[in-house]
């Protein structure tokens, strides 16, 4: 005790140094407040304890996330000392797959502190989890640009040669992540990634030589890395992957990488030296693994997009491989062999190789349960078929109507449009067609029509417009409601879906009843505002127009200000003057209503001898209908033709029955207007009696009862003038005396013949304002217009010529002016040695000289048109 005690003496204590404390913690929020410790050792084992916490489950995880510790931690992954700083990156190398630690981990801003552990100098243990740390992070986009923006990716690429294989499989796990991003794949080529990639091949791990693999298959979708991987025989390498069949857990990555470099014409020729596409070829088709099959089938889709590939593909049969391939229990490679047909048969000899072979497994693949194999299957029909007519044929031989048909109703877009192109491509064939149209095919259309994918849409509506060919067709397409959404896409942004309806527009105009339907249904005011735009106008929008127009004459010649000789105007048209394109033209039972003003008289032009429909004139409305003027307008423009072709002789025959056809059609109406000419007294009598059935009519049309169905107002006169022309014009044998006689006949009617310099005098004016008064409207018929200039008689001359097979053209001038144009063969050229000279045109004199014919282009004929 005595030597103790002097001991003391001479070590005197200090008095500011702490006796050591061993202290043992139960509790893992006591670890975490020791994560503050200034000390080393303390902050060591703090970590320690907290990695072997965490390495226990997801739930301490959360724990440690809760109670504060990653802030704490974040620091130390800079802290001097290296133990500290390993320990620290272990635990975060750990927590980083919790969702929770990496968004707190993003925040903090942690990813260049972790980037830095992977340092040449660091120890394999900080390298194995500083790589695991953004393994975890870089599963998600931000990690990945804040991994990338940090220059992560280098060190990575770097740590690929590292002897630990922990290290080489977090690195090409972060890489693999990393490189789903274009940005990152696009800097692989510069930092040299391929060869290191390439060695992992000889890794005896085979989640590394997977990973390896998988890599390769992303970033070979870039042309450079192609190269790269070409330069560095990256190609030996994968195609002894595929013959190891050791190794056959690689090869459907391995096939997926070979796919992605067949793209590449120098790689697809490099292959072709080393003999590894047949190699391709036979593993292909004796494979027996489904997904091997699926691979080495995409890979020959991918290499056959080059024409180069496809002519190689064709020499080496590989028709024949897909067509095996097509017989396969799994529904993958049935999918992939189909897009590899879909592909090869843009080879014109291969397309003809499918004509034997192909066509009736693809039909039989429409009936399959599954959508994608479906889908794929119309596919390769859609290709093969196009510009193919034989194809077409085998399709249809081998039953591929119906599934084709029934398809239409899929629920994937995909396989509607390509059944839909199919359909198309058979319709070309009129026998095809007929057989495509008694499968109910304008039905099964509506549901395509109102899709909202717009690549169905285009399809559809240009199905329609190769089926929809006969009147039947169309009938069918009306009855099922497949006009309104097909004029609703007429209204489509997409520029394809906009010109394939016009398509189908223009083809459903080709009769009248669908025109005019498809005018009521508003086709005709969406064509004319996509006509008045230069960008979404298309030639099948204008030729729609058009067609439709030429239903709505009172429209065409409201807008354009002509008609053609093949323009028939027929009862009910109304010349309402000039309107600007865009405007609307009111209905003429709008217009009938009105009440006088101060506009613009409106003619109107109609031969019903009665509007109100009484049991007495029952059969005179029967026989003068809307119909019978067209009918008979039309065989007598057949018959004019015939005339103008043959020269002037006799055609007793065309004339015959026509002109017996209008006596029947107007003979009633006007027995009292030839009867009331034979003396004043029964003329006056007669007018003050039309007087009064236009007061009935239009009282009858606005007052009357509103439970009859509203008529325009009749126009007796106009009648007689049909039938005065019918009996004494028609019958003429020679066409220029036809319209010289029809010249004359028009101008007495319209006040005669009036001198240039009397012009001014002929008080048309005042005899029209007295009509518009007398009854009461705006509308009037054309008839009743004794006084009339220009634009009334040739509103006139065209009616009537119409109506008796006359030729001619109606044309719209300034100020009031419009005139006749026809086309006449010159009799003084007929017998030269080539054929007829074209014939010349003339404008009719119904003014000046009634019935003189001016050559057009001449001085007199442009005096007469213009001021």
């Amino acid at each position: 005790m005595g030597k103790e005690i002097a001991k003391e003496h001479i070590y005197p204590p200090l008095k500011n140094l702490f006796d050591p404390l061993t202290i043992e913690s139960k509790k893992v929020a006591t670890v975490v407040l020791m994560l503050n410790s200034p000390e080393e050792e303390i902050l060591a084992k703090a970590c320690e304890a907290i990695y072997k916490f965490a390495l226990k489950g997801e739930e301490n995880k959360t724990t440690l996330l809760e109670l504060g510790a990653v802030e704490p931690l974040t620091k130390l992954l800079t802290h001097e000392d290296k133990i500290v700083r390993r320990n620290a990156t272990m635990i975060f190398g750990i927590m980083a797959s919790n969702n929770d630690v990496k968004k707190l981990l993003r925040e903090l801003d942690v990813m260049n502190s972790v980037i830095a552990q992977l340092a040449p100098e660091e120890e394999v243990v900080i390298h194995e989890f500083a790589s695991l740390c953004l393994a975890n992070m870089s599963a998600e986009y931000t990690s990945k640009v804040q991994i990338f923006e940090h220059g992560g990716l280098e060190p990575l690429i770097r740590l690929l040669s590292s002897p630990d294989p922990d290290v080489k499989k977090n690195s090409i796990e972060c890489i693999y992540n990393l490189v789903q991003d274009f940005k990152c794949r696009a800097t692989l080529p510069e930092l040299n990634a391929i060869p290191p990639i390439l060695e992992l091949f000889k890794s005896e791990y085979p989640i590394i030589q997977l990973l390896a693999l998988k890599t390769l298959g992303v970033i070979t979708n870039d042309k450079a890395s192609r190269a790269m991987l070409r330069d560095n025989q990256g190609m030996d390498h994968l195609i002894k992957i595929l013959e190891a069949k050791e190794l056959n857990d690689l090869h459907i990555e391995a096939l997926s990488v070979i796919a992605n470099c067949l793209e590449d014409m120098d790689t697809m020729v490099q292959i072709q030296q080393t003999g590894g596409l047949k190699k391709l070829l036979v593993f292909a088709e004796n494979s027996t693994i489904p997904d091997i099959q699926k691979n080495a089938a995409k890979a020959i889709t991918k290499a056959a997009y080059e024409p180069e590939n496809r002519k190689f593909f064709h020499e080496q049969e590989v028709e024949k491989c897909l067509i095996t391939l097509l017989g396969s229990e799994s529904d993958g490679t049935k999918i992939a062999a189909s897009q590899a047909i879909s592909v090869m048969c843009e080879n014109s000899a291969s397309k003809e190789f499918f004509n034997h072979q192909g066509i009736p497994q693809l039909v039989q693949l429409l009936k399959s349960d599954n959508e994608e194999v479906r889908e794929a299957a119309a596919l390769a029909l859609a290709n093969l078929t196009t510009c193919n007519p034989t194809n077409a044929n085998a399709a249809a031989e081998a039953d591929g109507i119906d599934p084709l048909v029934n398809i239409l109703s899929s629920k994937r877009d995909g396989a509607v449009a390509n059944a839909a192109t199919v359909l198309t491509n058979m319709a070309m064939q009129e026998a095809l067609r007929v057989s495509i149209q008694s499968r109910d095919i304008m039905h099964a259309l509506i549901g395509p029509l109102h899709s909202a994918n717009m690549v169905v849409q285009s399809k559809a509506a240009l199905t329609i417009a190769a089926t929809a060919c006969d009147a039947e067709a169309r009938a069918e397409l009306r009855n099922s409601g497949g006009l309104e959404p097909l004029i609703e896409l007429l209204r489509s942004k997409n520029d394809e879906v906009r010109r394939h309806a016009s398509w189908a527009v223009m083809v459903c105009a080709g009769d009248e009843l669908m025109a005019a339907e498809l005018s009521r249904l508003g086709a005709l005011e969406i064509l004319e505002e996509i006509n008045l735009s230069v960008t979404r106008k298309n030639k099948f929008s204008e030729v729609a127009y058009n067609k439709l127009l030429n239903n709505h004459l009172s429209l065409k010649y409201s807008q354009t200000g002509y008609l053609s000789s093949s323009n028939i105007i027929s009862d009910g048209f109304y010349d309402y003057g000039r309107i600007s394109p865009g405007t609307k033209l009111w209905p003429l039972k709008d217009l009938c209503l009105q009440e006088p003003n101060d506009l613009r008289t409106i003619l109107l032009v109609n031969s019903k001898s009665d509007v109100s429909p009484p049991p007495s004139t029952e059969d005179k409305s029967s026989e003068v209908g809307y119909g019978r003027s067209i009918s008979s307008s039309s065989s007598l423009r057949r018959a004019s033709k015939e005339k103008a072709s043959a020269g002037f002789g006799s055609p007793t025959e065309e004339k015959s029955e026509p002109a017996s056809g209008r006596n029947t059609a107007v003979s009633r109406s006007a027995a009292k207007e030839k009867g009331s000419r034979k003396s004043k007294g029964k003329k006056e009598e007669e007018k003050q009696k039309e007087e009064e059935e236009v007061t009935v009519v239009l009282k009858w049309a606005g007052e009357g009862n509103q439970d009859k169905e509203w008529s325009p107002p009749t126009d007796p006169d106009f009648c007689a003038y049909v039938y005065e022309v019918t009996k004494s014009i028609l019958p003429i044998t020679n066409i220029r005396e036809q319209i010289e006689a029809l010249a004359k006949y028009v101008a007495e009617k319209m006040g005669g013949k009036i001198p240039k310099d009397k012009l001014q005098d002929f008080s048309w004016e005042l005899h029209i304002s007295e009509l518009k008064f007398q009854l009461k409207s705006n509308v009037v018929p054309i008839g009743q217009i004794k006084k009339g200039i220009f634009y009334h008689r040739a509103l006139l001359f065209k009616a009537l010529a119409d109506r008796i097979g006359i030729s001619c053209s109606l044309v719209r001038g300034e100020y009031g002016r419009a005139w006749n144009e026809v086309k006449l063969m010159n009799e003084s050229q007929k017998g030269l040695i080539g054929g007829l000279p074209p014939p010349e045109e003339y404008v009719v004199d119904l003014m000046f000289h009634p019935g003189v014919l001016m050559k057009l282009k001449t001085k007199e004929a442009d005096r007469y048109r213009f001021l």
